[in-house]
């Protein structure tokens, strides 16, 4: 018995069995438990934005700038200097971000976690964090991982003689992998396209929200289309991809130009010697993950990509010579050491080949891939890329505005940037709103919409259908700017556009006549509504009200960027555009994790905006109460009272009985069902339907509406 292992296997440490995998139908409400405190190391009080901003910024940049050209021998630098890698770190952790549902991005540091740190793609990424450890250890608490990342690629650049247009700090760390993310449903790394389009051939007919063409790779395949080169073909993959990333196509061939005129492939041996990725390596490795058995200590022998080979002569230069290369000599296919197809040129100047990446007296021919072949074939791309060659200057501008667009992407608006290099622009991705006035009386502006005749329910769905849009994922959308009042908010189907331009009309009169921005009254005939909704219960409760959104106009809003926005459905209001093969609460979920909600908030304001009336349309489903228009907790009360039975009439209706007569008493969906049959969601439903507990649940309801009114206002503390 002495030798017995202490640790029940499977019990503990092991994950075992989950619960998904014993009941697959059950909704997982891990994505609402994600970021909490209890994987957190910092202290409660902990403010990395404020710690931030004690930085010796000069100091910091001098040390990532030395960096660059101090190389290690347990991991050399190509051509002793590490700006290649560098800007592979910061690419590839901004580099996931999509537009569609705001997720990915470099804003959190989740390249230091699984599955991101073994993606196939991001191959020796494991060595530049590690090249940065000194760094980081340093600086400690007043530098993120996540700013340090996107800071090194950026000073990458300077040090190879690109000025940076912008800098900012105030990415914040996250502590543990992000399971909220869906990547794709692909068993395997770099399953083939196929898996995730309806036709491959047709690039727009991806999987949403996917931006990148296979799972592990952070934008297309480097050899083409499945891997077999068709520069046309993977041209229109870029454009997709890039697009999906939102970028447009000058932005896309000046990134791909100018993320090609440094750096180099790697692909100098078998790939299938390499050692495991890091989530799967052995303990004595550290962390450190794909061990090449024939490094030998040299840069040239390393193995990433598969694809070996500089793009330029001078790899080293923020300089011209990708076009130069790219447009001066054809291009043929040929096969790398590690067998990947890649393009090589026909009959090149001894002169214009780069030196091996260790030893400077060999030379060997550069390389294009298939998505740098797509810059010189498609005739979209063809054109930006001449146009960039004969304006040097502008080619330098675009691509360093296009850097700062993919690196800054997701963290939101210019009011949250931090630093001395935020740039003084203002510029159209960043979604900005002008100040808003605060110098106006609060309570005028409640009494004349309380004088308006407008409905509680009016006000407090319109209110809601403003904040909604908010995206915790990149900081987009909600309240702030009143975008609900131009296109394309004020036609989406959720806002319901006939009732929204009435209710509209009445706030923009007294926006007017009371000097509060519309994005003010908003939000304050919602708290209004609330209130008197509370008061009508027996509940005297003030709805926390801060002055000083703004309305954004026409121009400050790029239309097109909004369309992902759009909710398709939204539980909260009992409504969805059409049906989904995804289930109904699971788009509640997904839509609470996206506004930055709890599981708790959740189930309150659900409850809550059953009984206050706000179903899209006036619908009645779920609406479990006799006195609608009340902030009660009815909902809760009469979904758990088992003198009730709940009768299914189709696949997404019910009935809820009188046991004993029964006769109907009130319908519903299954966005409202879950919360008595899902046995978290249940537990939160039972609190508020006790006795002693519907004081707390108007409280409650208040602290989780009051987030969602003020979740994009970055000037509050």
């Amino acid at each position: 018995m002495s030798g017995k292992c202490p640790v029940m296997h499977g019990g503990n440490t092991s994950s075992g069995t989950s619960n998904k995998d014993w009941w697959p139908e059950s909704i997982n409400l891990d994505i609402l438990h994600q970021h909490d405190r209890k994987t957190n190391p910092m202290d409660a009080d902990f403010d990395y934005r404020e710690e931030v901003r004690k930085l010796d910024f000069d100091a910091l940049k001098q040390d990532v700038h030395a960096l660059m050209t101090d190389s290690q021998t347990w991991w050399p630098a190509d051509w002793g200097h590490y700006g290649g890698l560098m800007i592979r770190l910061a690419w590839h952790a901004a580099g996931t971000y999509r537009l569609a549902d705001g997720r990915g991005g470099g804003g959190s540091g989740s390249q230091r976690f699984a599955p991101l740190n073994s993606w196939p793609d991001n191959t020796s990424l494991d060595k530049a964090r590690r090249l940065l450890w000194p760094i980081k250890k340093k600086y400690g608490n007043k530098l993120s991982w996540a700013d340090l990342f996107i800071l090194a690629g950026t000073a990458a650049y300077e040090s190879m003689g690109l000025p940076a247009y912008g800098f900012s700090f105030g990415r914040e760390d996250i502590w543990h992998p992000e399971k909220d993310i869906y990547w794709g449903a692909e068993k395997e790394w770099l399953a083939p396209s196929d898996e995730r389009y309806e036709d491959v051939t047709k690039p727009d007919t991806m999987e949403n929200p996917l931006a990148a063409v296979q799972m592990g790779l952070i934008y297309v395949n480097p050899e083409g289309v499945n891997g077999v080169p068709d520069p046309q073909m993977t041209a229109e993959h870029v454009r997709t991809t890039f697009a999906r990333m939102a970028m447009n196509d000058e932005e896309t061939a000046a990134l791909t130009a100018g993320g090609h005129t440094v750096g180099k492939c790697h692909g100098n041996g078998d790939a299938a010697e390499l050692s495991a990725e890091p989530e799967a390596s052995a303990v004595e490795n550290q962390g450190f993950g794909w061990g090449n058995p024939h490094m030998d200590g040299k840069a040239s022998n390393a193995v990433t990509s598969g694809i070996e080979g500089a793009w330029t002569t001078n790899p080293t230069q923020f300089d011209m010579g990708y076009f130069d290369l790219l447009f001066g000599y054809e291009w043929e296919l040929k096969k790398s050491p590690a067998g990947a197809n890649q393009w090589e040129p026909v009959n090149i100047k001894e002169e214009d080949k780069p030196v091996d990446a260790t030893d400077p007296s060999i030379r060997h021919n550069p390389i294009m891939t298939d998505a740098d072949m797509a810059m010189k074939i498609d005739p979209i791309y063809r054109d930006i890329c001449e146009k960039f060659m004969a304006d040097p200057e502008y080619f330098k501008h675009t691509f360093a505005k296009a850097w700062f667009k993919l690196t800054h992407r997701d963290l939101g608006p210019k009011t949250r940037y931090i630093g001395p290099d935020v740039p003084a622009d203002d510029l159209i991705w960043q979604d900005p709103v002008p100040a808003g006035s605060i110098d106006y009386s609060e309570e005028v502006v409640k009494q004349k919409i309380a004088e308006a005749g407008l409905s509680n329910s009016d006000m407090i769905s319109t209110a809601w259908d403003s904040a909604r849009t908010y995206r915790g994922s990149d900081m987009r959308g909600g309240a702030n700017g009143a975008r609900i009042r131009l296109a394309p908010q004020k036609d989406w189907e959720g806002n319901e556009p006939d009732r929204l331009a009435k209710v509209l009309a009445v706030y923009e009169q007294i926006s007017a006549d009371t000097g509060a921005s519309v994005a003010d009254v908003i939000v304050l005939a919602g708290s209004l509504g609330v209130e008197k909704a509370a008061k009508a219960a027996g509940y005297d409760v003030r709805v926390p009200f801060t002055k000083g959104r703004g309305d954004a106009t026409a121009e400050m809003t790029d239309g097109d960027s909004f369309e992902p926005l759009e909710p398709l459905a939204d539980g909260f209001r009992n409504w969805q555009k059409k049906d989904y093969v995804v289930k109904p609460e699971e788009m509640l979920l997904d839509r609470t994790q996206l506004m930055g909600l709890t599981a708790p908030e959740m189930t309150v304001l659900l409850g809550g905006m059953r009984v206050l009336g706000t179903n899209y349309g006036g619908t009645k489903h779920g609406v479990f109460t006799d006195r609608e228009g009340q902030l009660t907790n009815d909902f809760f009360v009469n979904l758990t009272d088992m003198n009730n039975s709940w009768n299914p009439v189709s696949n997404s209706a019910y009935e809820i009985r009188d046991r004993e007569t029964g006769a109907v008493k009130w319908t519903a969906t299954r966005t409202d069902l879950v919360f008595g049959s899902n046995s978290v969601l249940r537990s939160y439903a039972e609190v508020y339907a006790q006795d002693d507990n519907d004081e707390k649940f108007v409280k409650d309801f208040v602290a989780a509406w009051t987030k969602v009114m003020n979740a994009d206002r970055f000037d509050v503390a």
